[in-house]
């Protein structure tokens, strides 16, 4: 969705070409920022036959958004997802970042009351990796990761809401240089999985 709507279209009318001369189960599409997404942008993909979308808050702490450098908002998440809901996309992800800087157990609890009360059907939890060359690098001076015992207090208050809200872990990853050693964890309700 951070392409231009033309360009999206384009993109989406081929790949909706393709689609329907293969047996496809799901049509996903990374919506990604919720401020890339607009009626326009979501009409182009449900029209084009997208029934998966994701809508990544990564945090839903105003203060964690500004210093990662997001331009989105928590009101804008919660109207990106009101608004894929009320255009009929029945499957929606969220992706959230355990161990961003400044963050802990409160700010993740804060974070996951906010994702419970959107009631998304999966939910993707990341583990910060810090890549040799991030501009988030530079700052962990200023705004230091939370130590590996507050991360897998992160992931546990994130495996809890998971399965209040009836999800299961599906599927995990590791990649190089992750808090803790941790893993990405994938849930989803029965029926749901990507």
């Amino acid at each position: 969705t951070a392409l231009p709507l033309p360009m999206l279209k384009r993109l989406m009318g081929r790949l909706n070409a393709i689609r329907n001369t293969h047996d496809c189960r799901e049509f996903t599409v990374e919506a990604g920022r919720p401020d890339s997404i607009d009626r326009e942008i979501l009409a182009c993909l449900r029209d084009n036959g997208a029934d998966r979308i994701s809508i990544n808050p990564q945090s839903m702490n105003p203060d964690t958004l500004k210093r990662i450098g997001r331009s989105h908002t928590p009101e804008d998440v919660i109207q990106s997802y009101q608004l894929a809901r009320e255009m009929g996309f029945g499957w929606i992800n969220m992706d959230l970042i355990v161990g961003l800087p400044g963050e802990g157990t409160e700010e993740m609890a804060r974070t996951l009351t906010a994702v419970r009360e959107m009631d998304p059907d999966n939910l993707t939890v990341h583990t910060l990796a810090i890549k040799r060359s991030s501009l988030l690098k530079d700052t962990l001076d200023e705004h230091p990761l939370p130590d590996a015992d507050t991360a897998i207090g992160m992931m546990d208050l994130c495996r809890e809401a998971a399965s209040e809200m009836g999800m299961h872990a599906y599927y995990l990853y590791r990649q190089k240089y992750m808090l803790g050693n941790l893993e990405n964890v994938g849930y989803a309700r029965s029926g749901t999985e990507c």
